[in-house]
């Protein structure tokens, strides 16, 4: 003998179901796709700093190749650090976010930066990761790839006064085209309006 079973989901529901759980992973898939804003184009590598990820890329932005993290974030270098890291206050890596690996990594990137990268003592104990002896930053008020908001920024924080750079693949700096905002000197870095 048969017991006869109840479909807790009727036929009609199961076939609306599949093309909305299609449609579903469709939005979820493009809402995970890392994008870079318009106009720039990375060069090379992708994902975060780590043993087998490329360290350091280039990104052509505003007629510049300028240096990236893995995550495309423009990389800067300040006219003060050269053979050593400065920017070392709470206050100060709160803007500039120093680009670190693990101990005993070495950096990664395209070919052109052979030779030319480097690490050296940052703050707090990490490692961090320079460009011909002068340590990179991601600048904080940069919210995505391709932006260059903190190149020719000029702050002053209980480690000095700096003035700030895109770095460029070619090792050199950025010229300040861009409009800037100074910071008023203080200890707590503020007087960034975006």
């Amino acid at each position: 003998m048969r017991i006869p079973t109840t479909d807790p989901c009727p036929r009609w529901l199961r076939r609306a179901a599949l093309p909305v759980a299609a449609i579903g992973m469709l939005v979820l898939a493009g809402c995970s796709s890392s994008g870079g804003s318009a106009g720039s184009t990375p060069s090379a590598g992708k994902g975060t700093a780590g043993a087998s990820q490329t360290t350091v890329m280039i990104r052509h932005v505003s007629g510049m190749s300028v240096l990236t993290n893995s995550a495309g974030r423009t990389l800067y270098e300040s006219d003060q650090e050269n053979g050593s890291v400065l920017c070392k206050s709470s206050a100060c890596t709160a803007i500039w976010l120093p680009l670190t690996v693990a101990a005993g990594q070495t950096p990664t990137g395209p070919s052109q930066l052979t030779g030319t990268l480097s690490t050296m003592p940052g703050a707090g104990g990490k490692t961090q990761v320079a460009l011909d002896g002068k340590p990179l930053y991601t600048f904080s008020f940069d919210h995505g790839a391709g932006q260059i908001g903190g190149n020719g920024q000029k702050d002053s924080f209980a480690d000095g006064s700096f003035t700030w750079h895109a770095a460029l693949a070619d090792g050199g700096s950025a010229p300040s085209t861009t409009p800037t905002t100074t910071a008023p000197s203080s200890s707590s870095g503020g007087g960034y309006h975006y």
